[in-house]
């Protein structure tokens, strides 16, 4: 009896031992979970993303950083000191905005489904900003497969740091903008897919809203490598917001998150480096169509090309305005070649 005592008490301090190890973020209205909140360190770093469940792990978490930035829904949050993150519960004032409704232009289903929105996507390396993009762009689904069948960026504008160098063995120093693509969107108009494949899928049932999260990884175990290259530790995660207790179809689409993660170095240096790209879609038109034929322009990676300035509508997914206080003037908008 007293060993059986002994191992229910050891099991009891690894629980409160592992649970210490997280620090959660609460709504301050709701008392819910929130997701996608990205803690940047004094330096412009990404520290920390909250999953579906609202945890980060505290690790992340360096005195040395002193105070950190909470961005929720492309806004800030304030300014955090450590010791005020350095709890198991963190409770946010997230009511920051009301969701944006959907315009959908055209009832009548047809071949095709347009869904028009705002986006954003950048590459960070080794926590810090590399490179952004964000823009306009229309995604043409096939009604009947709710597949892509094409993605059409109308407007966009590009932003990269100064001082990358590619130099061949430090990887460290390159410009990652090749990983600056759009939001892939590949199963958001039929959920169903993502639990046909290896994946983890979670769902959180919000006042305002449904979330589902879907996570993946590869090469855990065992690095690849290729021409003097390596590549370890391949991780992917996925968050989808759908209109609250629907049938999460394109119909009810609100936001789509990508996340992927990859670590990378050439056998000459010593540590990887971590390279985690960020990719975001804000719908804001939905329309049934039998044409396909939509307003595009071609996606250069080292222009911008736009006709007005977008950004600067209120519900814009503005992130280049977060990185902007860190970053000054070493954020360079590349010309916009209209």
């Amino acid at each position: 009896m007293k060993k059986t005592q002994l191992l229910s008490l050891l099991f009891i301090l690894l629980l409160n031992f592992v649970s210490a190890q997280t620090t959660t973020f609460l709504s301050e209205k709701t008392s819910q979970p929130l997701p996608k909140v990205s803690v940047f360190g004094k330096d412009g770093s990404i520290v920390a993303y909250s999953d579906i469940d609202g945890k980060i792990e505290r690790k992340t978490l360096t005195p040395s950083q002193e105070k950190f930035q909470l961005v929720y829904e492309n806004i800030s949050l304030g300014a955090f000191s450590y010791a005020e993150l350095d709890k198991d519960v963190v409770k946010l004032n997230d009511r920051v905005k009301d969701i944006e409704a959907v315009v959908i232009k055209n009832n009548k289903p047809a071949k095709y489904v347009l869904v028009k929105g705002n986006f954003n996507a950048y590459v960070t390396l080794n926590n810090k900003l590399n490179c952004y993009v964000d823009g306009i762009v229309t995604y043409v689904f096939d009604n009947k497969t709710k597949k892509v069948k094409s993605t059409n960026i109308e407007q966009y504008r590009i932003f990269r740091l100064e001082g990358a160098k590619n130099e061949k063995k430090e990887m460290s120093s390159w410009d990652y903008n090749s990983f600056l693509d759009l939001p892939k969107l590949k199963s958001v108009g039929n959920i169903e897919e993502y639990k046909q494949k290896n994946t983890k899928v979670k769902e959180l049932k919000g006042t305002t809203k449904d979330e589902i999260e879907i996570t993946g990884e590869a090469l855990q175990e065992k690095e690849f490598a290729f021409f003097g290259y390596r590549f370890f530790d391949v991780r992917g995660i996925i968050n989808i917001s759908y209109e609250k207790d629907s049938k999460k179809t394109l119909r009810d689409l609100l936001e789509s998150n990508e996340i992927a993660f990859i670590k990378l170095k050439h056998k000459t240096e010593p540590d990887y480096n971590q390279v985690i790209v960020y990719r975001n879609f804000h719908p804001t038109e939905l329309d049934f169509s039998y044409k396909n034929d939509v307003e595009k322009v071609k996606y250069d990676k080292n222009v911008s090309n736009y006709k007005t300035k977008y950004w600067q509508d209120a519900s814009f997914p503005n992130m280049q305005t977060i990185f902007s206080t860190f970053f000054k003037e070493d954020l360079k908008e590349k010309e916009n070649k209209k």
